[in-house]
């Protein structure tokens, strides 16, 4: 009877997730450290939630017994819990301030950068695990946290480096439309879930023509692969209702030039707010379906834009915009989104902006779901993987220049040489030179200069043995041979010249490795400059 063969496990990586380089990663911290600069110089504290959370924390709703997947990634627990994993970084963040609000001290200032998941369809610059850079003020229940948020997004961008004009923070308040979805008939409870659906449509006005937004709103609709999409089955009056509030407000709620936000800073408070307010069309009519919840967003947004106004950020930077709703339900109030605005080719040629980069809004009901009590929360969080692809389509992350290490090659195998090998290569990590012996097989010393070249080794240490014994070792500078090699037509020119090739002693070794890559660093300079 013969063994059946074994079958080799295939490689392969899960859909929508993706590996990351060396380079990825340097880039990634480089960003982040920026950001946090920022979030510091504002006055917040770092904190650290686990990536898994108990499902009921996250606020989603279990659509079966069997296993929750309404875009989580679940396991159940040998306690028969189940365990999700986080979706964002507020819910978490709600569950910590809850399970710590007699310990921490309101308002709770904090940040985090972490690693989140949706169990969602992929698609291209779609990933099932992605990163995020959150900000957020617990216990801060006035207007101006918002606003304040608002600025610290924005000089987070500059801080990054883009330029006004390259982005801009959208603001909105999601009491406008609560109080026109309440207006017709989508109030309470029981419609939550429609109500939801609602909000994911109207945020999708910048991304899909109206038309295809109607058809998210009523039955649904198929897009260009053909997978269906359900909608949330409103009527066609009350479709109407949607799409001509976002026109209203489109129409009225203007961004002012910068001559009338300044004219509007030399008003008293009240006036401000009603040269803003007297814009909307709740004032003159012409909508019939505001009410007291959308009159509390109208006059939240006045607010923010008088405190964003007299700090000194006009409509160049915060504007005022009534498409932004944000797909997320936990949001009681403004709402603000970042969008950069400079053309970029996307995957089928087309050239388009390229858009939202991260968002964020209040709260305010999130805790107390824990709780039982009220406590205001406004935070936002940038898409670290998006923005940093849009940095680089600016050239303005090109990620710490991280040189490969200086490599100690081996020429000889004994115990003694090996650990001569090895002081050498400490000996140029104390001097916070990056290095590393070389642990292949060393027998065939062509293979480690193939190695070497692969890795793009600047230069590498020789030493055989009676460079031992004379206490001496070579150094090749592997950048300037490279280059010399392309100019040598024969051997005996090649062994005459030894290109780019120096002897010195042991306790020369560092200062002259230091000088070689210094010399190489300003052939680099010269060549970019």
């Amino acid at each position: 009877m013969s063994n059946p063969k074994t079958q080799k496990l295939k490689a392969r990586l899960p859909r929508g997730f993706v590996d990351r380089s060396a380079a990825d990663i340097r880039a990634t911290e480089e960003m982040v450290a920026k950001i946090k600069a920022v979030y510091e110089l504002y006055g917040f504290d770092p904190v650290e939630t686990p990536m898994f959370e108990y499902t009921d924390c996250l606020g989603k709703f279990l659509p079966d017994t069997d296993r929750p997947n309404a875009g989580v990634f679940s396991v159940q627990d040998d306690d028969e819990q189940w365990l999700s994993l986080r979706y964002d970084l507020t819910a978490p963040l709600a569950r910590h301030v809850a399970e710590h609000i007699n310990e921490i001290q309101l308002p709770f200032r904090s940040y985090r950068a972490g690693w989140v998941f949706r169990n969602e369809k992929p698609g291209p610059g779609r990933f099932r695990q992605f990163m995020q850079f959150d900000a957020d003020s617990v216990g801060a229940p006035g207007v101006g946290a918002d606003a304040e948020m608002c600025m610290m997004f924005a000089d987070t961008l500059e801080a990054l480096g883009l330029k006004r004009g390259e982005y801009v923070i959208r603001v909105n308040n999601r009491k406008i439309l609560d109080g026109v979805l309440e207006a017709i008939g989508l109030g309470g409870d029981e419609n939550a879930d429609q109500r939801l659906t609602v909000l994911r449509t109207v945020d999708k006005l910048d991304k899909f023509p109206v038309a295809e937004i109607r058809k998210l709103l009523g039955d649904g609709r198929f897009d260009e692969s053909g997978d269906f999409t359900s909608g949330a089955k409103l009527a066609s009056d009350q479709i109407d209702v949607i799409l001509a509030m976002t026109n209203s407000l489109s129409m009225y709620v203007a961004d002012p030039d910068e001559a009338e936000l300044l004219r509007r800073r030399n008003l008293p408070v009240g006036e401000r707010h009603s040269a803003f307010a007297l814009g909307v069309p709740m004032y003159n009519g012409t909508f019939p379906h505001w009410n007291e919840t959308s009159a509390e967003g109208i006059w939240s947004l006045a607010q923010i834009q008088d405190y964003c106004v007299s700090a000194g950020y006009y409509s160049d930077r915060i504007r005022i915009d009534p498409s932004v709703v944000r797909g997320l339900e936990y949001y009681t109030g403004p709402v603000y989104e970042a969008e950069l605005l400079f053309p970029v080719t996307n995957e089928k040629g087309e050239v388009v902006q390229f858009g939202s980069v991260g968002g964020g809004g209040r709260y305010d009901g999130l805790v107390k779901r824990f709780t039982g009590r009220d406590v205001p929360a406004t935070g936002f969080s940038i898409g670290v993987s998006r923005l940093m692809s849009a940095l680089k389509n600016l050239g303005k992350l090109e990620g710490s220049e991280t040189l490969p290490p200086v490599l100690v090659t081996v020429m000889d195998g004994d115990a003694q040489a090996m650990a001569n090998y090895q002081r050498l290569t400490q000996k140029l990590r104390g001097a916070k030179i990056r290095a590393e012996m070389y642990q292949g097989n060393w027998k065939k010393f062509g293979n480690q200069l193939k190695y070497a070249d692969k890795r793009g080794c600047p230069l590498a240490i020789i030493q055989g043995s009676d460079e031992r014994a004379n206490g001496e070792i070579q150094i090749k500078d592997l950048i300037e041979g490279k280059r010399l090699s392309g100019e040598i037509t024969d051997n005996v020119t090649w062994r005459e010249s030894r290109p780019a090739q120096v002897t010195v002693t042991e306790d020369e070794m560092v200062e002259t490795v230091k000088r070689m890559l210094a010399g190489q660093a300003e052939d680099r300079a010269r060549a970019t400059s």
